[in-house]
């Protein structure tokens, strides 16, 4: 069992106009890995140490999103992502913090990216503040273009899935689709260790950053339900499902079936 918080409103980071709210796990000393994975199982996320899930009070559009590893096949434009980054070699390392070349990396990757917002000002403890947990048990991807580091796909690693959980690479390099190279590369990490899923975090499809979530299919969703239940996970085989689901979803009302009392 868990105590958990309910933050006040906040501006949305991802949908204009939209007040976002968290569920927050508050005894963060009873995770680890295998209890952040039940709570994976439940909607939940990593920011650093803190565990949260959306708990917004409108809206519903922050869909938790996994991978069924072993059904998920590579679609066209997907096997042409391998094609393109067939030069590059990937390395996994366990980590508790970015080294030198990473922090590099990361800081030019956020100044191109968001430059105008409070991660681009954040130093680099603050940065190892928000990828790594002193519960987690974390991973990096690095994948390096003759010799040089173009990537790094921070993943955590749980009994049986990974959970991606922040990717970052080279600006120059965006052409190759890194991100999504860098999925492809985690489903056949999480495969090949015999883990049944990689989670995505939120698939959020009026937002363009995180849309690109639904292209992986199979993918397995959650319905965004003001409420925690056993598992009750969606699947979605083709793009005749994904869109079925996310009609279904608009036309229901904004009306929480039912509210549950949380630790203030």
């Amino acid at each position: 069992m868990f105590r958990l918080g309910l933050t006040p409103p906040h501006p949305c980071d991802y949908l204009p106009g939209e007040l976002s709210r968290s569920l927050v796990v508050i005894d963060e000393e009873a995770l680890d890995p295998r209890a952040y994975e039940f709570l994976l199982a439940q909607g939940f996320r990593r920011s650093g140490t803190h565990a949260y899930r959306p708990w917004c009070d409108r809206c519903r559009q922050c869909i938790p999103a996994r991978i069924p590893v072993a059904a998920f096949r590579p679609n066209r434009s997907q096997r042409r992502i391998l094609g393109k980054n067939r030069d590059l070699s990937a390395e996994w390392h366990s980590a508790t913090e970015l080294s030198d070349e990473q922090w590099q990396l990361y800081h030019r990757y956020l100044q191109a990216r968001h430059g105008e917002g409070d991660m681009a000002r954040a130093g680099r403890a603050a940065s190892n503040d928000f990828l790594f947990s002193h519960w987690a048990e974390t991973e990096l991807l690095e994948l390096r273009l003759e010799g040089e580091l173009v990537a790094v796909a921070v993943t955590d690693v749980q009994p049986r899935s990974l959970s991606a959980l922040y990717t970052f690479f080279a600006p120059e390099q965006a052409g190759r689709s890194l991100g999504s190279f860098a999925i492809i590369e985690q489903v056949e990490a999480a495969r090949a260790a015999g883990r049944s899923w990689l989670y995505l975090g939120y698939w959020i499809a009026p937002c363009r950053k995180m849309s690109y979530k639904a292209n992986f299919l199979p993918l397995e969703v959650r319905r965004p339900e003001r409420e925690i239940r056993a598992e009750q996970w969606q699947r979605l085989a083709d793009r005749q499902a994904r869109e079925a689901f996310l009609a279904e979803l608009e036309s229901d009302s904004f009306h929480w079936s039912r509210e549950y009392s949380v630790q203030k």
